[in-house]
């Protein structure tokens, strides 16, 4: 991991979603994308909690909610890591679950912004074609 995570997560506190749920799904959505690997430590609860601001217990609820979800493992007195290759179904549950949450803030923050449902749903569909187009164009 070469940025230190307190660099790459944002916190909104105006958001509807709780901090602890945006760190579990940022962090979630780094792995997915392989920013975090497996095998990579990441801060102590206490360290990430004074350097994004937060409570001690939101990020303690981030870290306990992905370990028990086999994200992440948390060894006594060595540390906490992304865990070694999750199995294909967390991997994919994981790949879901970033997407739902991505595409929830879009919606989320382009209703906030006035925009109707047509006018999100085809600037999505719009979208869609253009990065089809880019990515047909690499070929």
């Amino acid at each position: 991991m070469n940025k230190k995570l307190s660099e790459t997560i944002q916190i909104n506190l105006r958001s509807d979603l709780p901090i602890y749920l945006q760190l579990i799904e940022q962090i979630k959505q780094q792995i997915a994308d392989g920013t975090l690997k497996p095998g990579d430590q990441l801060p102590t609860v206490r360290s990430l909690a004074e350097e994004l601001r937060v409570n001690f217990n939101t990020v303690a609820r981030s870290y306990r909610v992905l370990d028990e979800a086999g994200v992440i493992s948390t060894q006594q007195g060595r540390g906490t890591y992304i865990t070694e290759k999750p199995p294909p179904e967390i991997s994919d549950r994981l790949r879901r679950e970033s997407l739902t949450a991505l595409a929830s803030r879009y919606v989320r923050e382009a209703r906030r912004l006035g925009f109707s449902n047509e006018e999100i749903r085809q600037k999505l569909l719009d979208q869609i074609e253009i990065q089809a187009d880019i990515n047909n164009e690499g070929e």
